[in-house]
């Protein structure tokens, strides 16, 4: 079976054939790739599969999940097909690689935070937790989308506080709303703009890591 999109795979180091593991699934920003999310989850190898997925659409001087029709608003029938796609790709590393189904968790940064909000969204509890470093919720899921119930869910959203490209009370809506819907959210802010910082990067790693003890 084919692999829906290109992806980039890191195993766990002590690899046991006859055991199932943890998973992370990367999704990065706007016209970056694959490889660019790796130095985030460097050494989560040591407990996790991770697949850090490509967008389908060519974005100078990489690539993308979707396109963007105004201010916040991507355009819809664009970003259905990178759920889809993306919702597909979670089926395809379930059925081809020894992943433990109860411990999936979804990070993404900028775009891929967009998705991986989404992604948590319409699956639900099939997810174990959602990591959205700096993006929002499209008010067209919110209304339109199909959602599960999240109250299992854990959350990790962070957003920088002088974030010139989305804006800091996006994130601030983002954990307002998931914590409405009953999940367990946590949100950190930090004096940054839009981007990762080293101490941002310790906290959701912290955070990953002592969830999966739960």
């Amino acid at each position: 079976m084919n692999a829906p999109m290109v992806y980039e795979l890191r195993r766990p180091k002590e690899f046991d054939p006859d055991k199932k593991y943890p998973t992370l699934f990367v999704m990065h920003g706007i016209g970056s790739n694959e490889q660019n999310m790796l130095s985030l989850v460097d050494g989560l190898d040591e407990q996790f599969y991770i697949f850090s997925i490509r967008g389908h659409l060519s974005q100078p001087p990489g690539f993308a999940f979707f396109t963007i029709e105004g201010y916040g608003k991507p355009h819809r029938e664009v970003f259905d097909e990178g759920v889809n796609k993306l919702t597909s790709f979670i089926d395809y590393a379930c059925e081809q690689y020894p992943l433990d189904r109860s411990h999936l968790y979804l990070l993404g940064f900028s775009q891929g935070a967009i998705l991986a909000m989404t992604l948590g969204l319409t699956l639900g509890n099939k997810i174990k937790g959602i990591v959205a470093l700096s993006g929002y919720i499209p008010a067209f899921v919110k209304e339109e989308y199909s959602l599960k119930p999240v109250d299992e869910v854990s959350v990790f959203i962070s957003h920088g506080e002088m974030d010139q490209v989305l804006p800091f009370e996006w994130g601030v809506a983002n954990n307002g709303y998931f914590g409405q819907l009953g999940a367990k959210v946590i949100f950190k802010t930090y004096q940054e703009g839009h981007s990762v910082s080293l101490r941002n990067l310790q906290d959701f790693t912290n955070w990953l890591l002592q969830d999966l003890e739960k």
